[in-house]
């Protein structure tokens, strides 16, 4: 491409050397981001990854919520992002705002949120959990009056696990796990009985019933290398496949992947778009010019780093 180092990759790694710079990509991210991370990961990782961070940069190749994690657990340090448009409809789908007034009508309840929200509503929570560590997160509240925010599918599993259906929920849902289709997975189980279905809990109940493991990301590419099944069915963003298979292979295994039908054949819906709008050339850009940069305001990191700070203890 025209401006750029014909060797982006390497020009890349060149400029993380001379930033001083942590590179963290999550699993959605494109294969060869992936590969030129310092750390990949799911979201409980890579939140470690930065409280752990002594970089003078940080580049973030996610979406924006996990940067300002980054942020917020790094004040003083530079936090950078290929994309400022990679957002995350979850996030976007619970504008602090209108989560405030939501909490003013369950006076009381203790807060539990998803990390896959904004630091104005991680600033609002009582603690903070990832798909990683949800139950467990969740458990802290054992009797006590409970909201959880912001994925609906991810609340009802949650209380599946723990026995509640006294739940409080903000009504918010992932595009791209929202995709998959239970009806098509009915079908493709029946052309592959001896598979295994692996979904993520952000995934409606219909699909979640199917599945014969339900995990984060980092679970699920841990029992794709663990299941005794030669095909796996995967319900989750195929940015995992790329792990799975350099796994697979360290373990010196072979399986057939192959991913979760969505309810629109004629598009990769299931592709999350935020997530993908990072690429090569501007993580180059993002490393060239230490920008775009991301922020969070002082009053609001302070709230939010309890939360996040009380999780991670927790997930020790």
């Amino acid at each position: 491409m025209s401006g750029f180092p014909a060797d982006l990759e390497s020009a890349i790694a060149e400029l993380r050397e001379e930033r001083g710079a942590l590179l963290l990509a999550h699993y959605y991210q494109e294969d060869a981001v992936q590969d030129l991370a310092d750390c990949v990961g799911d979201s409980l990782a890579l939140a470690q990854a930065a409280q752990r961070a002594d970089s003078q940069v940080i580049v973030f190749c996610g979406v924006h919520f996990m940067a300002e994690t980054a942020k917020i657990l790094n004040p003083e340090t530079r936090v950078v992002v290929p994309d400022l448009a990679a957002g995350c409809s979850l996030a976007d789908g619970c504008p602090p705002d209108d989560f405030r007034a939501f909490l003013q009508r369950h006076a009381g309840a203790k807060v539990l949120s998803y990390i896959n929200c904004s630091a104005q509503v991680k600033a609002m929570s009582d603690l903070i959990c990832t798909s990683s560590n949800a139950v467990a997160m969740a458990r802290q509240f054992d009797g006590e009056k409970l909201v959880l925010a912001p994925d609906r599918h991810l609340a009802r599993w949650i209380g599946r696990q723990l026995g509640r259906d006294d739940l409080i929920v903000w009504q918010g849902a992932c595009i791209v796990h929202e995709q998959f289709s239970a009806r098509e997975l009915a079908k493709l189980r029946v052309r592959h009985p001896e598979a295994e279905v692996l979904a993520h809990p952000e995934c409606e109940a219909a699909v979640l019933d199917q599945a014969d493991f339900i995990g984060s990301t980092a679970k699920i590419i841990a029992r794709s290398v663990q299941s005794p099944a030669e095909t796996l069915i995967i319900a989750t963003e195929d940015g995992v496949f790329h792990q799975i298979e350099k796994r697979l292979a360290e373990a010196g295994k072979r399986k057939a992947l192959v991913q979760a039908p969505g309810m629109d054949e004629s598009c990769a819906c299931n592709r999350c778009p935020y997530m993908r709008l990072n690429t090569l050339e501007k993580l180059y850009l993002c490393l060239r010019d230490l920008s775009p940069e991301v922020t969070v305001p002082e009053p609001i990191r302070v709230k939010a780093l309890r939360p996040i700070e009380r999780m991670l203890e927790l997930s020790a």
